[in-house]
């Protein structure tokens, strides 16, 4: 088997990597399940990625990033990978068209929303959502966000913007999000925040098809409810022998574990692109000692 490299995920952690083998004149296959960019999707203002001194709003950069992999000529297959397993020397990955050999692999897969901590009622699932992506289309609605970190108050400043009427609720007392978040979020009159108080229920207003939410002070109607309470790493398609033995071939440069993927806190789209573009340049100086 020819060096086949496979990136499972087309974020800027993947994106970059799949731009630097190209450099070098290898054809990486790029898996990805929907849509590239990652949580750029989600991003209303990407401040600290250099180059945009006036920072620069996530879908914008995704579109960068599409039109670079474009002039590469980059392989961007969009499939989902359901199973990353070792066999016979080499790396298989089962997605769910097709089968992938690779004697590299970079994990590029992210994170994943937590689970929603509440039951939603089957009737009301197309109005509570934990990333703000399929709402940036919404406007002039009531929209609740649960949480208090940075992106619950990215969220309400980017739904803020399109005339929508935010709450956000904190189920304690203490914000984890960045002050400067705060301040601007508190200057705008169409975000109000609120403490201490916990969603205990979802009901389904089906006449007029909104939400009832009961919280443990009062319960209010709104059109939307949006969780952003935190996320975890999206590598639920590892086999357990992977999952055993991936230290092994991490060491090996074999397998690479790329951005938000592993990088817990340390979830900025400037590091996850660093870490592709560092093991690219380590996937070819191995192919190139290999030769």
């Amino acid at each position: 088997m020819k060096n086949e490299i496979v990136i499972i995920g087309a974020g800027p952690a993947g994106i970059a990597a799949a731009v630097q083998l190209k450099r070098y004149g290898l054809d990486p296959v790029v898996l990805e399940r929907d849509q590239i960019g990652g949580l750029l999707k989600n991003a209303n203002l990407v401040e600290n990625y250099p180059g945009f001194p006036h920072g620069i709003a996530g879908p914008k950069l995704i579109a960068l990033f599409e039109k670079q992999l474009h002039l590469i000529d980059a392989i961007l297959t969009y499939d989902e990978a359901t199973s990353l397993d070792f066999d016979n020397d080499h790396f298989i990955i089962e997605a769910r068209n097709n089968s992938y050999p690779a004697n590299n692999v970079v994990v590029a897969t992210g994170t994943k929303p937590r689970p929603f901590p509440i039951e939603v009622p089957t009737t009301a699932r197309h109005r509570v959502f934990s990333e703000v992506w399929p709402l940036r289309d919404v406007s002039g609605k009531q929209i609740v966000i649960v949480g208090a970190g940075d992106a619950a108050f990215d969220y309400a400043m980017n739904l803020a913007s399109r005339e929508n009427t935010i709450l956000i609720l904190n189920r304690g007392a203490d914000l984890s999000c960045l002050h400067l978040l705060w301040e601007r979020a508190s200057h705008m009159p169409s975000i109000t925040y609120r403490e201490r108080v916990t969603v205990q229920s979802i009901e389904h207003e089906a006449p007029l098809d909104r939400l009832r939410l009961v919280t443990d002070h009062y319960s209010l109607i709104t059109d939307y409810l949006l969780f952003a309470i935190g996320r975890q790493p999206a590598m639920d398609f590892l086999t357990e022998r992977v999952k055993i033995q991936a230290q092994r071939w991490v060491e090996d440069g074999k397998l690479y574990f790329v951005g938000d993927v592993h990088n817990g806190l340390y979830r900025q789209t400037a590091i996850a692109a660093g870490e592709g573009l560092r093991a690219a340049m380590q996937i070819y100086a191995k192919v190139r000692n290999d030769l």
